[in-house]
């Protein structure tokens, strides 16, 4: 499929060097911008690394990842998706996300476009739906493989980014709204705006900002994405310049309508202020910091953000600038390892249990809430009940005694609908267990 940059739209019948030329006068403003936007990080070893084989990746992504020297237990993760013509390493050098990293713990992910032009598929029928193929699928892969390596928080994953990555922003919210809590979009366009049936990449009346749909018509086109989500949407930040002539400001406009539409909020702001003199901010359906939507306008900018200072705002409307540890459980009285092999629609989880206590363990019952999604099918080492959900597994007749300092060894095979994330915690016979 031919995928053109959503920084210039180019008819199909340009000479390859007009359009590079066209195409590279476009990004360097905003590759200036970013450039000049970062200041020195603090001193640090960690460094960008690349991840090949993290599971499922019909558009053959790469996939780079920072992990900082210090991380928090239990990490958050962003998501963090370039401009055209871009890449992750480009974008983690070029963007503020590393260095707020380093200094509150979350790990990020850098996925890369691969396609001519280095633009994200935002635009094909299989990247606009959950599951269908194409970019999303790869980039939900990514942060799978994140929270099973490190042991991430479910209920802390978020994704920002610019032009490109901002519409991906917008796809990804609508596709996985059980994966992502909230996200970030620097000059992007609502969900489904992009759509082409003809397999261009590009979509003009969608960026000039001429498709004017009523909030509940785009609301739809993120409910089509994933039709069977019954839960809670992701909270969403919008970034948009009132020059920008690549992805016009109209868009910013309908992305209000699309994601109050989506959170069942009213389109008229709950708060409004300036918090600087170039920036109009609007909050809807709260008046908070964490409103289910907040929209920030920048008079006379164009298509060059994120600017200095835009980044650390994406991180605090997503409260990952929260420097207060999360409360300790205490060791408790047990142990639990945990690792999971996992491929499309099946994962296998082997799990260990050691009585760290000072008394043998006479009978017991492990208790943890599987991610939703996810089916027990068959089991080993215990009997579980139900196959979902908050799950309980008790002890077979060879295994129930467990003497001080012993481990046993337990496990199952289950299906899941793309998240394969482990359980958040456990307890065993009533009382919590350390994890490792």
């Amino acid at each position: 499929m031919t995928n053109r940059s959503p920084h210039v739209p180019t008819a199909a019948r340009r000479p390859a060097r007009s359009l590079f030329t066209v195409l590279l006068a476009a990004v360097l403003p905003l590759l200036s911008a970013l450039l000049v936007a970062v200041a020195a990080p603090p001193a640090s070893a960690a460094s960008l690394t690349e991840v090949t084989a993290f599971g499922s990746n019909p558009s053959n992504l790469r996939m780079h990842l920072y992990v900082p020297d210090i991380v928090r237990e239990r990490p958050a993760v962003l998501v963090a998706v370039h401009y055209c013509t871009g890449s992750g390493p480009a974008f983690h050098s070029g963007t503020q996300f590393a260095s707020l990293a380093d200094r509150y713990g979350f790990i990020v992910v850098y996925p890369s476009a691969t396609r001519s032009g280095n633009c994200f598929d935002v635009s094909s029928p299989q990247a606009l739906r959950r599951d269908g193929g194409s970019d999303p699928v790869g980039i939900r892969s990514m942060v799978a493989h994140v929270q099973q390596r490190y042991g991430a928080d479910p209920g802390r994953i978020f994704v920002t980014g610019a032009s490109s990555g901002a519409m991906m922003t917008n796809v990804l919210l609508g596709n996985y709204p059980n994966v992502f809590a909230a996200g970030a979009a620097f000059m992007g366009v609502p969900h489904s705006c992009f759509a082409t049936t003809d397999g261009s990449g590009w979509n003009s009346a969608c960026a000039n900002g001429t498709i004017d749909r009523t909030p509940q018509e785009w609301g739809a086109l993120v409910r089509a994405a994933y039709p069977g989500h019954t839960g809670p949407r992701p909270r969403m930040q919008i970034w948009h310049g009132t020059e920008d002539s690549t992805l016009r400001h109209p868009n910013f406009v309908e992305q209000i309508d699309q994601w109050t539409d989506v959170h069942g909020v009213s389109r008229t702001p709950a708060y409004t202020d300036r918090p600087q003199p170039d920036r109009t901010r609007t909050r809807y359906g709260a008046t908070g910091s964490r409103a289910p939507v907040e929209a920030i306008s920048v008079q006379g900018a164009g298509h060059t953000l994120p600017t200095s200072g835009m980044a650390a705002d994406a991180v605090a409307f997503f409260g990952l600038d929260d420097t207060t540890p999360p409360p300790d459980p205490g060791p408790g009285p047990c142990r639990i390892g945990w690792t999971t092999s996992a491929w499309n629609t099946g994962l296998t989880a082997t799990v260990t249990i050691t009585n760290t206590g000072t008394v043998p363990v006479n009978g017991w019952a492990l208790a943890f809430t599987l991610p939703a999604g996810q089916t027990i099918t068959s089991g080993w080492g215990a009997g579980y009940s139900p196959a979902g959900g908050a799950v309980t597994a008790r002890n077979v007749a060879y295994n129930g005694t467990l003497a001080a300092g012993a481990s046993t060894q337990i496990g199952f095979q289950a299906t899941h609908t793309g998240n394969t994330a482990r359980p958040a915690s456990f307890t065993l016979n009533g009382g919590p267990c350390s994890t490792t």
